[in-house]
C-alpha cells in the first residue's frame, strides 16, 4: 500500500498471519524519487514468522503398532522400534510450530496415500482436503502427488532396500575349482602325467627281471591306476617292487598330500565364504534368492509403479496373480533374513533395529542392500499453494543445521549394523554345497555303467564269434573219431 504524502510516497505492507485474521501492516520504506527501505528485516521469513497461534496440523503415517498414536504426542520415547520415521518427523515439526507461534494440532494416518478410482487416500488425501496441512516425510515415487503437495525439506531420512545376506560362495560358484590358480592345475596335470610315464618305464625295467601278483606289469594303464590313486589319497594293490620304483612313489604320495591337505582347509574356508556377488536388481532377480516384501501399505502399491522387465518381474514374484503373495511382518522378514537365501524389501531402519536384537555378530558381516526404488530422499510434503511452505522449509533447514535433526535420527533410528568381529563359526553343508561333488560322481557312475556295459557287449560279441569255431573243432574231432572207428 502506497500513501502520498508531501515528501513523496510511504510505502506498507500489508498481510494476514492467518486466513481469518486481522491485516498487519509493516513499513516498508519512503519513496521520494528513490526507494528508502525502512525494514527492520529484508528476509521475508523474519518479518512474518509469527503466525500468532494460528493452529496447523500434520498428518502422521504409522503403520507398525496402534500403540503410536498414545506414545507420538507424549514423546516418552516407548516402544522405539514401532514408527520411527513418524516420531522424528513429529519431534522436529512441533519444534518448527514453536519457532513460527503456532498451535501443533495432529492426526493420524495409516498410509502414506495412493490414487486409486480417481480418489487420494491416506496422509495425500489429508492434505488435498484441507484435513491437514503438512504430512510426514515419504518418497517422491509418485509423479501424480506433484499435482496436489508440494515437498519442503527432509526430515527423517530413511532408505527403502531389499535387505539380504549374501548367499554362501558355493550357491554362485564352483568352489572345488577355486582353491588353486590354473596355472596350479594344470602344473598338477603335467606332475601327474611325468609320474605315469616314469612309473611305468621303472616297472617295464622291474619286469623284465622278475613279476608278482602285486606288481605292477609295466602296462600304461596299471601305472595310471597307481597316479589316480595318489591324486586321490587312496592306496592301490599293485606296486613297484625295486627301491628305485618306490621312491618315486613315495614322492608323489608325499606331494600330493601337501597339495590335498592345502586344498581341503581352502575348501572349508570357502564353505563359510559370502560371495558378495549381488550387488544390483538384474543379479537380486537371477540369484536363486526368495524374494519377499514387509506387509505393510506402500509395498502394496509401489511394485507395480514401474514397467521394467526386472522390476515387473520381481513384482511377479513377490506379488503372482495366483497364489499367496511373499509378505512378512518385520519380526518373520527378519527371521527369515537370518536363515540365509531370502531377501526383504522394506524400509531398513527398522529392519537393522531387529538385526540388532536378533543376530549374532558373525551373521552381520555378510549383511548387504539393493535399491528397487532408486528415489531420491524421503521429504515433507505440504499442501499445494499453502501460504506457510516459506515458512516452514526456512524453520525445517534451520532445525537442521542446529543438529537437531541429527541429535533424532541418531536416537532413534538404527543405522546398518557393523562387523566388528568376523570370527569363523560352525556352518552346516548342505546337498546345494555340495552339488559339484554329486555331479561329478553321477558322472563318473555313467561313465562306469557305460563301460560295463560296452564291455559285457564286446564279450558276448567275441563268445557269438567264436562259436561258429567252437563246433566247428567239434566236428572235425567227430569226423576223426568216426573214421577211426
Amino acid at each position: 500500500m502506497a500513501v502520498k504524502i508531501d515528501e513523496g510516497y510511504v510505502m506498507t505492507e500489508l498481510h494476514k498471519s492467518t486466513p481469518t485474521g486481522n491485516l498487519i501492516l509493516t513499513p516498508r520504506g519512503l519513496y521520494n524519487g528513490t526507494f528508502v527501505d525502512s525494514r527492520p528485516h529484508r528476509e521475508l521469513f523474519r518479518r512474518r514468522r509469527d503466525v500468532m497461534g494460528h493452529p496447523l496440523t500434520m498428518s502422521n503415517v504409522i503403520q507398525d503398532s496402534n500403540t503410536t498414536q498414545y506414545h507420538l504426542p507424549r514423546e516418552n520415547r516407548l516402544e522405539p522400534q514401532f514408527d520411527s520415521i513418524a516420531k522424528i518427523c513429529w519431534m522436529e515439526v512441533k519444534l518448527v510450530f514453536e519457532m513460527l507461534n503456532a498451535t501443533p494440532r495432529f492426526v493420524f494416518s495409516h498410509r502414506w496415500g495412493y490414487k486409486q478410482n480417481g480418489q487420494w487416500s491416506g496422509m495425500i488425501n489429508d492434505l488435498h482436503t484441507g484435513r491437514a496441512d503438512l504430512g510426514t516425510n515419504c518418497l517422491v515415487s509418485d509423479k501424480e502427488r506433484l499435482n496436489v503437495v508440494t515437498y519442503t525439506d527432509m526430515v527423517a531420512p530413511f532408505r527403502v532396500r531389499f535387505v539380504f545376506r549374501q548367499p554362501p560362495l558355493s550357491y554362485v560358484s564352483n568352489i572345488y575349482s577355486l582353491p588353486f590358480s590354473s596355472s596350479v592345475w594344470v602344473a598338477i596335470v603335467v606332475c601327474a602325467a611325468v609320474s605315469t610315464v616314469t612309473i611305468c618305464v621303472a616297472s617295464k625295467w622291474e619286469a623284465s627281471l622278475g613279476t608278482s601278483p602285486t606288481q605292477l606289469d609295466g602296462s600304461i594303464g596299471d601305472a595310471l591306476l597307481l597316479t589316480m590313486s595318489a591324486v586321490g589319497q587312496q592306496g592301490c594293490v599293485l606296486e613297484p617292487r625295486k627301491f628305485s620304483g618306490r621312491i618315486m612313489v613315495w614322492v608323489l604320495f608325499a606331494a600330493l598330500m601337501l597339495l590335498y591337505a592345502a586344498y581341503s582347509a581352502n575348501i572349508v574356508v570357502l564353505l563359510q565364504a559370502p560371495s558378495n556377488s549381488i550387488r544390483s536388481l538384474a543379479q537380486l532377480v537371477a540369484s536363486k534368492i526368495t524374494l519377499a516384501a514387509n506387509d505393510v501399505d506402500y509395498n502394496h502399491f509401489v511394485f507395480s509403479l514401474y514397467k521394467d522387465p526386472v522390476r515387473v518381474t520381481i513384482y511377479k514374484r513377490i506379488d503372482p496373480e495366483k497364489g499367496k503373495g511373499q509378505f512378512y511382518d518385520i519380526n518373520d522378514g527378519v527371521e527369515k533374513i537370518r536363515q540365509g537365501v531370502f531377501a526383504f524389501h522394506s524400509i531398513v531402519e527398522p529392519v537393522y533395529r531387529r538385526i540388532e536384537e536378533t543376530f549374532h555378530e558373525m551373521e552381520k558381516c555378510d549383511l548387504a542392500e539393493v535399491d528397487f526404488l532408486n528415489g531420491f530422499d524421503p521429504f515433507i510434503p505440504v499442501k499445494k499453494d499453502s501460504p506457510y511452505i516459506e515458512l516452514l522449509r526456512v524453520a525445517f533447514k534451520q532445525v537442521r543445521e542446529s543438529g537437531i535433526q541429527d541429535a533424532l535420527v541418531k536416537r532413534l533410528q538404527v543405522p546398518k549394523p557393523r562387523c566388528a568381529n568376523k570370527v569363523s563359526a560352525f556352518s552346516s553343508v548342505g546337498l546345494l554345497d555340495l552339488r559339484p561333488v554329486l555331479a561329478f560322481m553321477l558322472i563318473g557312475a555313467s561313465i562306469a555303467v557305460t563301460i560295463a556295459v560296452f564291455e559285457v557287449a564286446v564279450y558276448r560279441f567275441d563268445k557269438r564269434r567264436q562259436r561258429p569255431k567252437v563246433q566247428r573243432k567239434i566236428g572235425t574231432i567227430g569226423a576223426a573219431l568216426d573214421w577211426r572207428k
